[in-house]
């Protein structure tokens, strides 16, 4: 797998003040992906592709915070979601995704605005 640098326009919440990552798919585990600071490789999350979770997962962000990514189209905007282990399995946070321009590595976690989508849905 390649790993992908990432500059957050924002530190992700919860990992203040970190902006500058490091995405790595994790080995042997399908979709599943480490992001790391660069600079204290301790704080860390894992983010899921959401499409292995949800098919039909379509968020939509406002014009705002596309344009805080640069992006240019929607095809050049990756989407994963944040994983954690929870007792009934893996958790997903399908309300605030992580967003990234794939050909800039600018990224962002953004709260989707007006979707009604799970903070927190269970892998099955």
């Amino acid at each position: 797998g390649v790993s992908v640098a990432l500059r957050f326009v924002a530190p992700p919440p919860g990992l203040h003040p970190h902006t500058a990552f490091t995405l790595e798919p994790v080995e042997g585990a399908g979709g599943l992906f480490a992001l790391s600071a660069d600079d204290d490789p301790q704080v860390r999350l894992h983010l899921v592709d959401p499409r292995g979770v949800a098919a039909d997962y379509a968020p939509v962000l406002t014009d705002a915070q596309a344009h805080q990514l640069g992006l240019a189209t929607a095809e050049d905007a990756e989407v994963l979601v944040v994983a954690r282990m929870t007792d009934e399995g893996v958790g997903v946070n399908l309300l605030a995704p992580v967003v990234f321009d794939r050909r800039t590595g600018t990224a962002g976690q953004f709260i989707l605005e007006g979707q009604d989508l799970p903070v927190r849905a269970i892998l099955t």
